[in-house]
């Protein structure tokens, strides 16, 4: 659960734990028990934390925090695209001589077949 910070306008700032859900709700003053509004007075603390948690948050941050839209979706991939659904390809045309030799007449006809 994270530390959350409350001002109350008698004893001044306090901080208390609470769950995230009531994260917006007020607190009472563990002094005075008045009804207190959550502010934030500080930052987080991200330098005790080691290097490898503080390039986590950082990547964290720049991550997308939204899915694609249909229209950046489509504006990303052409109709007809097969990247993203698992649908193969058709198979590349071949054809055999009577010897037995394979052809790809268009993926290179300039390349000689072996």
């Amino acid at each position: 659960m994270p530390v959350y910070e409350y001002l109350c306008d008698a004893c001044g700032p306090f901080t208390d734990l609470r769950p995230m859900a009531e994260c917006d709700d007020p607190q009472l003053c563990p002094s005075c028990e008045t009804s207190s509004p959550r502010v934030i007075l500080t930052a987080p603390n991200f330098s005790c934390m080691p290097s490898s948690q503080r390039a986590a948050h950082a990547t964290n941050e720049k991550s997308r925090n939204a899915p694609m839209t249909v229209g950046e979706y489509k504006a990303k991939h052409a109709p007809g695209c097969s990247c993203c659904s698992g649908i193969k390809k058709p198979a590349r045309l071949q054809t055999r001589t009577k010897s037995g030799a394979k052809g790809f007449p268009t993926a290179r006809p300039w390349m000689i077949s072996h």
